[in-house]
């Protein structure tokens, strides 16, 4: 018996009407489809008029799951993988089922359609040619301030997934790492009813954020501008082989004040790599 497929199938981030009419197709005709939530996927089949049997598959049982759809797909069922909205695998579980279902010959095709990064993208004004995607930036704050810190000397643009709660805080961490001018794009509600868009300096995003220009509320996507050329012409290995030479003669403090003055970058990210390289060789 041929194996069947396994159909990764994108459906709407907000807006019914993104549903490609091949993805209508696929999901009435498979004879399983793998959710994230059945009650976010289950409105939408019915809104379909589909009745196609689902079966749980997230990331607290993938694991364990995977070897039954496997099983499926091997004796012949076709089966659609989808996510609670947008395209499966982009910040969501997935991968798993798609390598182990290719190391075993099995046919993967993607139904594409709906993303909210290449809708923000599509509309932010700023540099397409080179991207990012980074996700969800780590929920508490001193991993998050590092994992901003990381990327300030990098010339392309970035995309985050970003919550409710956390957007002041995280556009505050920007404004500290890259400066207030840098510029920037936030989505809010892409394609549903409260659906909006902010663009301007971060300083000017933040202060939306602060206040009730730009409500706390809903999902959001964060497309920040690359590094200026002045600040990415000192490359990370740089700010890194110049911070451990300070380090040897001075506390993290003074030696990101230095390293600021000589490659000509914000203090605070060089402070907080300053931090990171310190206790990994006290740990050491």
């Amino acid at each position: 018996m041929a194996a069947g497929t396994l159909f990764v199938v994108a459906t709407p981030i907000g807006h019914l009407g993104d549903l490609t009419e091949r993805a209508r197709a696929v999901l009435g005709a498979v004879s399983l489809i793998a959710v994230e939530d059945s009650r976010r996927t289950a409105p939408l089949l019915a809104s379909l008029g589909v009745s196609v049997p689902l079966i749980a598959y997230h990331e607290h049982n993938g694991e364990a799951r995977t070897p039954q759809l496997l099983a499926r797909l091997q004796a012949g069922d076709d089966i659609a993988l989808v996510s609670d909205a947008g395209t499966p695998l982009i910040a969501d579980p997935g991968y798993r089922l798609v390598r182990e279902a290719r190391g075993e010959g099995i046919s993967v095709i993607p139904v594409p359609g709906a993303s909210a990064v290449m809708a923000a993208l599509s509309v932010a004004g700023l540099p397409t040619d080179r991207f990012t995607f980074r996700g969800f930036l780590p929920a508490k704050a001193g991993a998050r301030r590092r994992a901003l810190a990381a990327l300030a000397s990098l010339e392309e643009t970035q995309v985050f997934f970003e919550a409710p709660h956390r957007i002041v805080a995280m556009l505050g961490d920007a404004v500290d790492t890259f400066g207030p001018a840098r510029e920037a794009y936030v989505g809010r509600e892409l394609t549903k009813r409260f659906e909006s868009h902010y663009r301007g300096a971060l300083g000017e995003l933040l202060a939306a954020a602060m206040g009730e220009g730009l409500p706390a509320r809903g999902e959001f996507v964060v497309v920040l501008a690359g590094a200026p050329e002045a600040a990415a012409a000192a490359p990370a290995l740089q700010e890194e082989q110049v911070l451990r030479l300070l380090l040897e003669e001075l506390p993290p403090a003074r030696a990101a004040r230095v390293a600021a003055a000589l490659l000509a970058m914000p203090k605070k990210p060089l402070y907080q790599r300053a931090l990171a390289l310190a206790e990994g060789r006290e740990e050491a």
